[in-house]
């Protein structure tokens, strides 16, 4: 019996050795590869952003994303119940994090699972302090005295975080980066796929937190983000940023935009709003200024829209910048009375003049002229609205851009027949005002605006970005009579917009002081008031762009506090840029004539 016993034994033996060796090897092999080794992404770095001259606006500086590995916190591995709370309670106040999430990360549901991240791209400094911990902790532990290192299944990853080093400089074109390492807004959100990059993998195998080094390991390298180059220049961004800022706060208004843009090119030098934000910092940004308000917001012009309507006039050659307009104080016209900015004994006014001198009667008077009925001319108007990019999108494929709105002709109320021609009844951003007058300054073709010149791929090669979309809007001589025009309106004795002329320049501009739509409430409440214009007239090269909306505090004219922000701005960037004065005398058609 003992033999059979024994040999009852043995067969049982064997035939499990048997099933360990030809049955299960492969899925013990598999479970000890499974727990011995790990796979890490390395993340990619970020390409940065720069401006025209290779000034850095974003950049890319090294982080580390704080992991651990769960199994190393088991009662088992520390020889302490509450391994997970000691970590968190000492982890929490240097991550800046809630305890209670952190403890739930070291001790998870899946009991298997190697790998955590409790917090991303923290600086170098962080680690350090975590590192230091750990030290000491190991320290203590040997010498015998109890002390378990409770942080040694804490690791890093490297990484990298997002660093803004003109602080709010250009941040509603820049945007930011999410805690994802995702643009967020701004030229971040709107090229994220070529700043992204491709991220890398590395597997090693792993024993007690530490890297194996006889086990071997693979690796697939990141491979970074393109570094993309913008049209903007730091220099007048900074100018543009100030001065509107500056006056936001002086005018108590809600808020301002400047836009700066080479005329030839349609690339823009400047784009600045205020109030602004700061990217490093978004626990302390106001929601509402986390964005770029010169192509998101949506407001009716007033009368620099106006210039618009005097191309149509000139170009359908209903009249010259010599035709004699009377102007009446009152206009009555639909089931309206019609007014200028100011009462006036009746004027005799030159086209030119009703210009000059801003006069929505004489706006109305002169576009009724472009067809045999009203209907007809408001067909020919909106059609020249239309090529001037009103009501489309510039082109910029900006994140939130707005394209305003611009009803058809066939849908104007009895009031925006005669509204629109003077720049109310329809609605535009401030990067579309800026590209009509650039569509003048630039000879009467209109370029689309453009904010990135190209970018550098991993390869080191730098690859220009696609050339504009060109459009002729009207001819080269309309363009040439209407920068004459415009030059009235800077005139220190005729225009309204003397505050804007700048010494050695022949400086082309319009005025604007629009009814504002309160977007809490949908009602007219308080003014638009904007300037824009190019220099040097004669031969354009910069066009500049100012808004502010709702100034609450002294006047609130455009002429008045944004024609001192045109005039700073231009000034600065005619400098920055050396263009010189042309020398060439400056236009002096009559503004008025005696009847």
């Amino acid at each position: 019996m003992v033999g059979l016993a024994l040999t009852l034994v043995l067969t049982v033996f064997v035939g499990r050795l048997l099933q360990v060796q030809a049955v299960d090897a492969s899925a013990y092999a598999a479970k000890a590869e499974q727990n011995r080794y790990v796979v890490h992404t390395l993340a990619a770095e970020r390409g940065g952003i720069t401006d025209r001259n290779g000034v850095a606006l974003a950049i890319s500086e090294d982080a580390y994303d704080i992991t651990a590995d769960p199994t190393m916190f088991t009662s088992k591995q520390l020889k302490v119940a509450d391994g997970p709370e000691q970590a968190a309670a000492l982890l929490a106040p240097i991550l800046g994090r809630n305890q209670a999430d952190l403890v739930k990360l070291l001790r998870p549901a899946n009991k298997e699972l190697r790998y955590v991240r409790l917090a991303t791209r923290q600086t170098p400094q962080v680690w350090k302090q975590i590192k230091d911990l750990k030290a000491s902790l190991t320290a203590k532990a040997q010498t015998g005295s109890g002390t378990v290192n409770v942080l040694a299944g804490v690791f890093a990853d490297p990484s990298s975080q997002r660093v803004y080093p003109n602080g709010d400089l250009a941040a509603g074109i820049l945007g930011w980066v999410n805690a994802d390492g995702k643009g967020g807004g701004g030229v971040e959100q709107q090229l994220d796929k070529e700043l992204t990059g491709k991220d890398g993998k590395i597997r090693y195998a792993q024993s007690g937190g530490r890297e194996v080094p006889t086990a071997g390991s693979t690796e697939t390298p990141a491979v970074p983000g393109s570094d993309v180059e913008l049209t903007i220049d730091r220099d007048i961004q900074w100018a543009a940023q100030n001065a509107i800022t500056e006056q936001v706060k002086k005018s108590k208004a809600d808020r301002g935009y400047v836009v700066v843009q080479d005329a030839r090119t349609g690339q823009i030098l400047a784009m600045a709003d205020s109030p602004g934000f700061d990217p490093n910092d978004l626990s302390t940004a106001d929601a509402d200024a986390m964005g770029n308000a010169a192509v998101q917001d949506a407001y009716e012009p007033g009368s620099t829209a106006k210039v618009m309507s005097m191309a149509a006039v000139l170009e359908e050659n209903a009249a010259t910048p010599l035709t004699h307009v009377v102007v009446p104080n009152r206009l009555h016209r639909g089931d309206r009375l019609f007014k200028d900015d100011v009462d006036h004994a009746t004027w005799y006014l030159t086209l030119n003049g009703v210009l000059a001198k801003s006069s929505n009667i004489g706006t109305i008077l002169a576009t009724g002229q472009l067809g045999k009925t009203q209907e007809q001319a408001n067909r020919v108007l909106y059609s020249y609205l239309r090529k001037f990019g009103i009501g489309s999108y510039s082109g910029l494929d900006f994140p939130g851009e707005t394209k305003g709105i611009l009803a058809a002709p066939g849908k104007w109320s009895t009031s925006q027949q005669y509204t629109i021609p003077f720049g109310q009844g329809f609605s535009i951003n401030a990067m579309q005002a800026a590209s009509v007058y650039s569509t003048i300054a630039n000879g009467g073709v209109r370029v689309e605006p453009t904010l990135v010149r190209g970018a550098k791929g991993a390869d080191g090669r730098f690859t220009p970005a696609a050339q504009p979309k060109k459009t002729r809007v009207i001819s080269q001589k309309t363009a040439k009579t209407l920068a004459e025009m415009l030059e009235s309106v800077v005139d220190d004795e005729q225009g309204t917009g003397a505050k804007a002329a700048i010494p050695g320049y022949n400086v082309a501009g319009k005025t604007g002081t629009a009814n504002r739509v309160d977007p809490a409430t949908g009602r007219y409440r308080g003014y638009t008031s904007s300037f824009a214009g190019f220099a040097p007239a004669d031969k354009p090269r910069i066009t500049v762009y100012c808004a502010i909306q709702n100034a609450t505090a002294g006047s609130y004219f455009g002429g008045q506090i944004c024609g001192p922000i045109y005039k700073q701005v231009m000034e600065f960037a005619l400098k920055t840029l050396q263009i010189p004065p042309t020398g060439a005398k400056a236009a002096d058609l009559p503004v008025d004539y005696k009847p």
